[in-house]
């Protein structure tokens, strides 16, 4: 079977040679294998292999987006005449076409390390003993005799992809990752079953955290849940737990985006070069991080990546701009989405910062509620442990924190030197003074 680049071109020289004045064509393979341990036995074991190819074309100044699933010579030559006589019946638009092929130039000559050699080694055997070895720990934690169950998964991927415009660009990359994780349930005095979990990943295995690290971490939550009651309402010093202010940051970088921009959807409309946070807001785009979850070499639309700043001591100075909203909005592009954050870390660890935060409440989990991308308006339910005399005290629950983004950036007063290495967001533990909350 020929390998994807090839099949990229081929497909990009039958869209031409079919009508196109302009053709992008990607073209994918992924193989994932996962097993499922539920108290005690196995639950699930799957394994599933995609592939397809994604093709943009430009036809007489109209433009369609579309994908097949089936790579067979006699069947892309079906799917591509489809498609062009498809994207003659569209409306015409001026904006779409490829890139302008100086954008491709300037890829940086690394290796990012996206890929384990060894990711062949890991067989059914071993991915078995890491899940059962994952509850085996949770259930030896102090206080596993509330524990009612434990759910635990280990996971792998291999992908690969071929990228291919007509107007000159080629690129192919291939990736792996591996994952495990613990959801442990617990009874409650009261009835309740408080639910928690912890999980690590990465590019490479060797990078992955022990399963029983992993266990016996879910299963501390989840027992230091038992007893959670509402909080008092208050104007409070919050401090949010790495791995959840990805939530909060995640709202801060969706109205980023030159389409919200464009269709005035994003509460950051006009404000590059203004300051919409306190100066400890400092956070670059960085692609080029080794073995990153987010890094790449060039993005979606083959522009090569590069590093950029976004915030620089808490004013603008970045958009995510792909070259459709680009020319829409005349403005240069930068890349359509974001790769890896690059915090300016603070010096302190989380249990400094929260013996100088004095009394408040340590966020450790967003609980569902809504972030106002036009706006900025926000109210997310919260769960977390109140903080007092700078020590974890009782945890708290069913409360609300509410307010406006571009407020609530502006009083972050601290930020920790411990980006949760399980995500491209890599946040910190944030602290915020001065935030509205609602419980009780």
């Amino acid at each position: 079977m020929k390998d994807l680049l090839e099949i990229a071109r081929d497909a990009a020289a039958l869209a031409r040679g079919r009508g196109a004045d302009e053709a992008a064509v990607g073209a994918y393979r992924a193989r994932h294998v996962e097993v499922a341990w539920r108290d005690g036995r196995l639950e699930k074991v799957s394994e599933a292999t995609t592939r397809g190819l994604g093709l943009d074309l430009y036809v007489d100044g109209r433009y369609v987006s579309v994908g097949t699933s089936d790579l067979r010579p006699e069947a892309l030559e079906r799917f591509v005449d489809d498609s062009v006589a498809l994207a003659r019946t569209l409306a015409p638009d001026p904006h779409r076409r490829l890139p302008d092929p100086g954008l491709y130039q300037g890829q940086a000559d690394l290796d990012l390390e996206l890929e384990d050699p060894h990711h062949g080694a890991l067989d059914a055997a071993e991915r078995r003993r890491q899940a059962e070895a994952i509850e085996t720990a949770a259930r030896a934690v102090p206080g596993a005799h509330a524990i009612l169950s434990v759910s635990t998964s280990v996971s792998d991927s291999l992908s690969e992809s071929a990228l291919v415009h007509t107007n000159g660009f080629e690129g192919r990359r291939r990736g792996t990752d591996f994952w495990i994780g613990a959801e442990v349930t617990v009874k409650d005095p009261d009835g309740r079953r408080p639910e928690e979990y912890a999980s690590s990943g990465a590019r490479h295995r060797s990078d992955v955290e022990s399963p029983e690290v992993i266990g016996r971490r879910a299963g501390e939550r989840a027992v230091g849940r038992i007893g959670s009651r509402k909080g008092e309402s208050a104007v409070t010093a919050l401090a949010v737990d790495n791995r959840a202010s990805g939530r909060l940051v995640g709202a801060l970088f969706a109205p980023l985006s030159a389409s919200a921009i464009q269709q005035k959807r994003s509460y950051l409309e006009g404000k590059v070069g203004a300051e919409v946070g306190s100066a400890l807001l400092d956070v670059r785009d960085d692609p080029h991080v080794r073995r990153g979850l987010g890094s790449r070499l060039y993005d979606g639309e083959g522009l090569a990546a590069r590093p950029f700043p976004v915030f620089e001591r808490g004013v603008l100075r970045s958009l995510y701009v792909d070259t459709y909203y680009g020319r829409k909005l005349g403005v240069p592009p930068t890349t359509g989405r974001s790769s890896n954050l690059a915090w300016k870390l603070g010096e302190r660890s989380q249990a400094a910062l929260l013996a100088e935060l004095g009394d408040g409440v340590l966020v450790t989990g967003f609980l569902g509620g809504n972030s106002n991308g036009t706006t900025g308006d926000f109210s997310l339910g919260v769960r977390g442990f109140r903080v007092r005399a700078g020590a974890l005290a009782e945890p708290v629950g069913e409360m609300n924190v509410s307010g406006n983004h571009l407020e609530l950036w502006k009083r972050l007063v601290a930020v920790g030197n411990d980006p949760y290495r399980y995500s491209a967001m890599r946040t910190p533990t944030l602290v915020f003074e001065g935030v509205q909350l609602a419980g009780t």
